[in-house]
């Protein structure tokens, strides 16, 4: 069989992309908007090695598979294309089984092929081979070293000037610098805080929420694992002056010796957090409050609240241990360790649009971005961020703000209003 016959063989015509092989055979309309060429045998036996998002992930970053009709950069469409292709999807009978086997074997497509240099190692092999337990504080810096430490210089070409690398918010349109702005002031404005009182941020990134927050006499202190983040949050601190309001360290958000914070923004870290912890998370942040303080809590999340973890693509090239859960799970728990639930709020279209906007920025950046990371990098964020991109649209994932309150001791908020005092 040819390489084409092979996908013939496993699929209902129409096939939403038209494919050609390096045998020379092809499949497919013609006039499709999206081509894939399968360049070489070890493109194809990384599919038939590890089928599923894992083996097609290989090829892209490898080379071996090809697409055409849209910029690796934002390579949006093809989503849509490859549901299309997922649910044409057919068992063949037991002879086509046979003959797919043979034409396979012929191919040498069983033979395992090097493991790409960006992708990460296995849940299991960290426990078993690096002996490092599942969220541990050393297994947690090195998952976030691995994803956030690629280069500053890299994430200012996707991030722009906002540096911020969690979801924007767009309640009026406007670009990404200005909706990264309004995300910083929205949050700002839900822990009602105001100058002189003291915020922690964790998992602070570049120290964008900290530096908006000193700007307004806020005494803000972030915290991050990764190294590059830190060193590039001190110049940006001590640029505008802000030493005496402004601090990061570098350190897990559990060594921080600090309590009695008036507010603590927690933006875009429970996903590495793990859900057998929640609780130990939520109590953790609960006992660094002072009564009265309160806590926002922006993640992603699932659509429901049935747990489960992140595909193999996830886990072996983005988030290593990244885990979700839904809205509701994470209510529970903040409920279940003391907090108040003021207010919570889907943002899922605004994450949607946050993606759209940093692919163009690797899109029009490409050149430099593969000079900075190489190709298998710059093309490996092109199709985490499109295909995240495609998943807020179609509500795979979505982005929860929920926000609490330490209650005090006679049960009421402090100084908190009784109605929304924020500007949406």
């Amino acid at each position: 069989m040819t390489v084409a016959e092979m996908v013939e063989s496993m699929t209902t015509p129409p096939l939403p992309f038209h494919i050609t092989a390096f045998d020379g055979s092809s499949t497919g309309p013609e006039d499709s908007p999206y081509r894939l060429h399968l360049a070489s045998p070890e493109g194809l036996a990384y599919i038939a090695t590890a089928p599923g998002d894992l083996g097609l992930a290989r090829a892209y970053i490898t080379g071996g598979l090809q697409i055409h009709g849209e910029h690796p950069g934002h390579p949006i469409g093809m989503f849509d294309s490859l549901q299309k292709l997922y649910t044409s999807i057919h068992r063949p009978d037991a002879a086509t089984v046979v003959s797919l086997l043979r034409s396979l074997k012929h191919y040498n497509a069983f033979k395992l092929q090097p493991i790409p240099e960006v992708e990460q190692t296995s849940r299991w092999r960290k426990a078993l081979v690096e002996g490092l337990s599942r969220h541990s504080k050393e297994r947690d810096k090195e998952s976030v070293s691995s994803h956030y430490d690629v280069g500053n210089d890299f994430y200012e070409l996707v991030l722009g000037p906002s540096m911020t690398y969690t979801c924007a918010y767009y309640p009026e349109g406007g670009d990404l610098k200005a909706a990264q702005e309004n995300k910083h002031r929205l949050v700002f404005e839900k822990l009602h805080v105001h100058e002189g009182d003291r915020l922690l941020d964790i998992g602070c990134g570049w120290g964008q929420m900290v530096l908006f927050a000193a700007r307004r006499g806020v005494k803000a202190l972030g915290v991050t694992l990764s190294q590059e983040q830190y060193e590039w949050a001190q110049k940006a601190i001590a640029a505008e002056g802000l030493e005496d309001l402004a601090e990061v360290r570098c350190m897990d958000y559990r060594d921080v010796p600090e309590g009695e914070f008036d507010a603590i923004s927690a933006i875009g870290i429970l996903e590495h957090i793990g859900l057998a912890n929640y609780t130990d998370y939520f109590t953790e942040l609960y006992g660094k409050l002072k009564p009265g303080g309160r806590l926002l809590n922006h993640c992603i999340t699932y659509p429901d609240n049935h747990p489960r973890k992140a595909g193999s693509f996830i886990d072996r090239y983005i988030f290593p241990d990244g885990e979700l859960s839904g809205s509701g799970t994470i209510i529970k728990k903040m409920q279940d360790v003391g907090f108040e639930v003021l207010h919570e709020e889907n943002l899922r279209f605004d994450y949607q649009r946050t993606l759209h906007d940093w692919c163009e920025n690797l899109r029009e950046h490409w050149d430099e971005a593969v000079d900075l990371v190489g190709e298998p990098i710059a093309r490996l964020w092109g199709l985490y961020m499109a295909g995240s991109e495609w998943g807020f649209r179609h509500n795979v994932v979505q982005l929860h703000q929920v926000l609490g309150v330490k209650l005090m001791e006679d049960d009421s908020r402090g100084e908190l209003p009784e109605r929304m005092w924020w500007e949406v």
